[in-house]
């Protein structure tokens, strides 16, 4: 038995790698493409901006407390995950793998980690805390932001498992400094 063959990095590249090949012949699907486009659109910024935005015009002193503390918290996420990306250099997998699509344009060059779903993820846990009544909703959003990066084509899951992990840790970090 060769060792390097049983490798757990080798074992996890090749399950990523096949994934993503799944994931991008599902999204050939028309319905399926613009449904995650749509999702990962929002994820771009727009959900996030646009609830800080509702927060601070709907929901009082805690809306504005929540919204600035989302704000913070994002923008430690965006230095963070630059920070990350130009120190790590993954190229994406639709620029290594002919059989994994681009069905989105990316916002960068490079794959780790996802910064969408560093960003939802975080985004998600401060904006929960402040109102505990947008935890299904923003849950469910937060999980097809995740897939969607995968979906269309721009990140391998482990990306965007390290996005999530990130995003957690700089969410609740948050909160235990800033609330």
């Amino acid at each position: 038995m060769i060792a390097s063959a049983l490798s757990p990095k080798r074992t996890l590249c090749a399950l990523d790698r096949r994934l993503c090949r799944m994931a991008s012949r599902w999204a050939a699907r028309r319905g399926v493409q613009r449904f995650f486009g749509t999702v990962s659109r929002l994820g771009d910024g727009w959900l996030w901006y646009g609830l800080m935005a509702t927060l601070a015009l709907c929901a009082g002193r805690a809306g504005v407390r929540a919204a600035l503390h989302m704000a913070a918290t994002g923008l430690v996420a965006w230095l963070l995950y630059r920070a990350l990306k130009r120190r790590t250099r993954r190229p994406r997998p639709f620029r290594v793998h002919r059989d994994v699509i681009a069905r989105a344009l990316p916002l960068d060059e490079y794959s780790f980690p996802s910064g969408h779903t560093l960003h939802a993820f975080s985004f998600s846990i401060v904006a929960v805390a402040w109102f505990p009544v947008l935890a299904l909703p923003l849950a469910m959003f937060t999980v097809l932001v995740a897939m969607s990066r995968v979906i269309l084509g721009l990140h391998y899951p482990t990306d965007v498992v390290a996005g999530a992990v990130i995003g957690v840790v700089l969410g609740a970090g948050s909160l235990w400094i800033g609330k």
